[in-house]
């Protein structure tokens, strides 16, 4: 093919999908962050399962969607569709190397997508309204399924839950102050996942 054929091809792929490149950076960090060890260690103790990990990544995509999503600058909500299309192109892709058949992925897909859609609405409202508490609550729930460690037995989230949640304020507020230019050459950086200290106070702990 002509060279000037590829270059004009190339030009039109890119304007229509010219954030593509960034999606797919942001959403690696994400799932970096989502891996790191504290996460399923003593403290956070979220499951290290395929469903666990599942809700680590959602729970850092949905942040940084958010992050994206609100920003004035229309590259912003942009971005965020450019994640989303990137995470669940990785779920697609995920599905088949695992040997789930071509008919099951997208239904697969599709509840995988349900599921993401209804946990970042509860993290967003939590995070909107600056309650620890109902966002503890979303992520027992979530990452949890309800059960111990993530929830005690009245029913409460308990500490693990808890210090997810002030882990995913922090990472909240973190993604907020970093500038939009960073974000769209790819660039994204979460906190440690770090716990407090012992006798530290928390902006978060159960009754």
């Amino acid at each position: 093919m002509p060279r000037r054929i590829v270059e004009r091809l190339t030009a039109l792929l890119e304007r229509r999908r010219p954030h593509e490149r960034a999606g797919f950076a942001l959403y690696a960090a994400a799932v970096a962050a989502a891996r790191a060890p504290a996460l399923f260690g003593p403290g956070f103790a979220v499951p290290d399962t395929l469903d666990g990990r599942f809700d680590l990544v959602g729970l850092h995509a949905a942040l940084l969607i958010r992050r994206l999503r609100t920003d004035p600058d229309p590259r912003g909500p942009a971005l965020a569709q450019a994640v989303f299309d990137a995470m669940f192109s990785d779920m697609d892709q995920t599905l088949r190397e695992m040997g789930v058949g071509d008919l099951a992925v997208g239904k697969r897909v599709r509840r995988m997508w349900e599921a993401f859609h209804g946990r970042a609405r509860a993290y967003e409202a939590a995070l909107a309204a600056g309650d620890t508490a109902a966002l503890a609550a979303a992520l027992a729930r979530n990452v949890w399924r309800g059960a111990a460690p993530g929830t005690g037995a009245d029913g409460r989230p308990a500490a693990p839950a808890w210090r997810l949640a002030a882990y995913a304020r922090a990472a909240d507020a973190a993604l907020a102050r970093q500038p939009l230019a960073a974000l769209a050459a790819g660039e994204a950086v979460f906190p440690p996942a770090l716990l407090p200290a012992e006798g530290e106070p928390s902006d978060a702990a159960p009754a």
